[in-house]
């Protein structure tokens, strides 16, 4: 019987792999939210480039959820999809209460971070078990959101 799964990865691999993937599916989840609840409650002089630029990314990482997910689905494993697992498993804590445009675009920019740490930890599992489409996924994310963190480092000056 052989160990590889459908997409012809070894399946001890894409096993550790979905593990991965299901753990920055649930910082995603739980950074959405934040991002969602900074649009809806950020307040003062910035509130309307700030409520702008928040959809904006919460619509991204809607998305993004989605296309993890379905990675997870393409490695043959199952994506969580019970918040209160997503809360166990994030490295990106509720943010609650926030209402200052500064302290909304830190927790955005810290979210933004963590992201990218847990996508170089995944580009470097899927390098090393030459799966290409997890690797370009995450390398793509990985490029974007850099670019995100810059301006939000520039916006704080």
């Amino acid at each position: 019987m052989s160990d590889t799964n459908t997409i012809g990865l070894h399946e001890g691999s894409a096993s550790h792999l979905a593990e991965k993937l299901n753990e920055l599916l649930a910082n995603y989840q739980i950074f959405y939210m934040n991002v969602r609840g900074y649009h809806w409650n950020v307040k003062g002089p910035q509130f309307f480039e700030l409520h702008a630029k928040f959809e904006e990314f919460y619509t991204d990482l809607l998305t993004k959820v989605d296309e993890v997910a379905e990675r997870i689905l393409t490695l043959g494993h199952q994506p969580v999809h019970a918040y209160s697992d997503y809360v166990t498993m994030s490295r990106i804590a509720e943010a609650k209460n926030v209402t200052n445009g500064e302290a909304c675009v830190r927790g955005t920019l810290q979210g933004f971070q963590t992201l990218i740490e847990l996508q170089r930890e995944i580009l470097s599992l899927a390098s090393d078990a030459d799966d290409e489409g997890t690797a370009a996924q995450a390398g793509d994310y990985i490029r974007e959101q850099e670019k995100t963190i810059w301006m939000l480092n520039a916006h704080l000056g």
